[in-house]
């Protein structure tokens, strides 16, 4: 179980709170915001890219191959009618050194990734006021 706390700060920002661990979100100047921290969509992206990068350091750590250079990048494209993100490509940094024989192997276990896997598989989400029962 996990738990994560918002709250609001003022115009469009908010502080998230996470096993004690502080993060902030804002919006863009031109959508009415500060700029003073990353958009939740941005956030959800970050969490996918970082979930990859995780799950791929895990498995060459594993196979006793390189992890210096390793990175991911995220470009995501929004839709609308529901607001949503579209797509989310994922691009794999493979470090220096990692056979090519292996590249494989490296990309299906981060695609594997809990977040990854979450979103192939979406939990049921319920939004409810607090004090109040949620409906099921």
């Amino acid at each position: 179980m996990g738990d994560v706390w918002v709250g609001y700060r003022g115009g469009d920002r908010f502080v998230i709170d996470v096993r004690g661990h502080r993060l902030e979100v804002d919006q863009p100047l031109e959508a009415g915001g500060e700029n003073t921290a990353p958009t939740p969509v941005e956030l959800f992206a970050a969490s996918l890219a970082s979930c990859v990068a995780h799950y791929a350091r895990r498995y060459l750590t594993r196979h006793d191959l390189p992890t210096e250079g390793l990175a991911v990048e995220a470009h995501f494209a929004m839709a609308s009618k529901p607001a949503r993100v579209e797509h989310v490509d994922i691009c794999l940094h493979i470090p220096a050194g990692v056979p090519e024989e292996r590249h494989a192997a490296l990309l299906a276990v981060a695609s594997h990734c809990t977040v990854h896997n979450t979103l192939e598989d979406p939990p049921k989400v319920i939004v409810g006021v607090a004090g109040e029962a949620a409906a099921a």
